[in-house]
């Protein structure tokens, strides 16, 4: 069989307000924050993760705090970052929520054969609700203001946009090992949307790629996404994946120990970047998975560091 990435690992975005962004995301959206750390490539910046109840791979929604301006939207991006819930009630009720809660949300629709809902967070951020129709399981975070039953479940699928699909396809087929599923038009009129699957496939390990060539490029800020992860289960297999695109003489980062996973970044050839992330160790390994997130946590090759960081860091709350 040949080598297969088993679906959508870890989504990370931009914010130029982390108090505001901590709060929609824990309080509006439900979110449990997993991990308080700094982007470690920017210790000035802190590096948020948000996810389920048990900070299970694929949950993970994680933003780099950046004092930038706002995004411009367009293609060469990754435009919609899907959201899973168990039910079509479920959406219905988020609907209803965010209605109340004055969050930027359109209506209930049919996207891709799914009972779908559209919102953004207060800086832009596109997301899209979908029901999941139960096929992954749950980890609720007892402690959300989410009642159990409707929170978020995860990620998937994540939608890209890139003004010609050819060579695109070809680094998702060939190199990644993905399937092309089936096409649909692009709901906001702009272009057609390709799905392509990884792994057994379903909500969350789906990449959705929308040919737009009419659209500027865009322009990274707050509310635009840095990059979208795939799953790798072990550092085994991600080294596998290191080797292959090698083989294709595809640059790479290679392999960088993140502690709480491994990783490999590539860019596909419209210029978006793509993570390859190891399931493990996890968010537990270095806090207890009942404390997770409420301290600042930092790798052991920063912890040297500690004072400076924290002296450098403006508070959440």
């Amino acid at each position: 069989m040949s080598l297969q990435l088993t679906g959508i690992h870890h989504l990370t975005a931009i914010t130029a307000n982390a108090p505001e962004n901590l709060r929609f995301y824990t309080e509006t959206l439900g979110l449990r924050l997993v991990k308080k750390t700094v982007n470690q490539d920017d210790t000035t910046a802190y590096h948020l993760f948000y996810a389920d109840g048990r900070a299970t791979p694929g949950t993970d929604l994680t933003f780099f705090d950046w004092p930038v301006g706002p995004q411009g939207r367009g293609t060469h991006s990754i435009s919609r970052t899907g959201l899973r819930v168990g039910s079509a009630e479920s959406v219905r009720w988020w609907k209803r929520r965010f209605d109340e809660l004055k969050v930027a949300v359109g209506e209930v629709s049919e996207i891709d054969g799914r009972l779908s809902l559209d919102f953004e967070d207060g800086e832009g951020q596109r997301f899209r609700l979908i029901d999941d129709g139960g096929l992954q399981p749950s980890h609720p975070w007892e402690k959300s203001p989410v009642a159990a039953e409707h929170q978020i479940k995860g990620l998937g699928p994540i939608t890209i946009s890139v003004p010609d699909i050819t060579n695109t396809e070809l680094v998702l087929t060939h190199v990644m090992n993905m399937s092309a599923a089936r096409t649909y038009p692009s709901p906001d009129g702009e272009g057609e949307v390709h799905v392509f699957t990884m792994g057994e496939g379903g909500p969350a390990a789906e990449l959705h790629v929308a040919v737009q060539p009419g659209l500027p490029i865009a322009r990274q800020g707050a509310g635009a996404v840095h990059h979208v992860a795939f799953r790798a289960p072990d550092n085994a297999a991600l080294t596998e994946w290191t080797e292959r695109l090698n083989g294709f003489r595809l640059p790479s980062s290679g392999e960088v120990e993140r502690f709480y996973f491994r990783s490999l970044y590539f860019r596909e050839p419209n210029g978006v970047l793509f993570e390859i992330a190891t399931d493990g160790p996890g968010f537990a390994v270095d806090e207890p998975m009942e404390t997770l997130g409420e301290s600042l946590s930092l790798p052991p090759f920063l912890e040297p560091k500690r004072a400076q960081i924290e002296a450098r860091l403006k508070p959440l709350v």
